[in-house]
């Protein structure tokens, strides 16, 4: 199985998403700030999600992006078909052409396990990994350190404020 950048790092974001929806909608740049992924590569994500009517942006101040329905009917084979990665486990794509044009002797194993991964992720939902102690202890730690970074930059402000000039 190949799953790229891309797949993870939408699963990642829509999980934060997830966990912080809560508290209105969550700009891309706290996503970014939380899970260290760049907010340009964010931006493209999410406007596929958006297309996949996965997400809905809120404009204006104190936007930013919720999911587009609760977090138990949110799936991650959604997600991932969502930014078109592929949980494809052939060589030749799934067009069985992997031997000079032609099926290979295991193109239907890998096939079949391609099937498996797909049905395996359409299976769980955001809400089910929210629920996972793993993951809340990693989102409270997360939440922590932005929480710290984001006082450590209100506290140089005010002493460059406060510096004669």
């Amino acid at each position: 199985m190949k799953l790229t950048t891309k797949g993870r790092y939408a699963v990642t974001a829509m999980l934060d998403l997830a966990l912080h929806g809560d508290q209105g909608p969550v700009s891309l740049a706290d996503i970014s700030a939380r899970q260290e992924i760049s907010l340009s590569y964010l931006e493209q994500l999410f406007s596929r999600l958006r297309r996949h009517k996965l997400v809905v942006s809120i404009r204006g101040p104190g936007g930013g992006y919720r999911l587009s329905r609760d977090a138990g009917a949110v799936f991650i084979a959604e997600v991932v078909d969502a930014v078109s990665e592929s949980l494809d486990t052939t060589r030749c794509g799934n067009k069985g052409d992997c031997q000079n044009g032609e099926k290979c002797l295991t193109h239907h194993l890998w096939s079949d396990l391609s099937d498996q991964i797909h049905q395996f992720l359409s299976e769980i939902s955001l809400a089910d990994l929210m629920k996972k102690r793993e993951i809340q202890m990693v989102a409270d730690r997360q939440d922590r350190r932005q929480s710290d970074a984001d006082s450590q930059t209100i506290n140089t402000e005010r002493l460059t404020e406060q510096s004669p000039a």
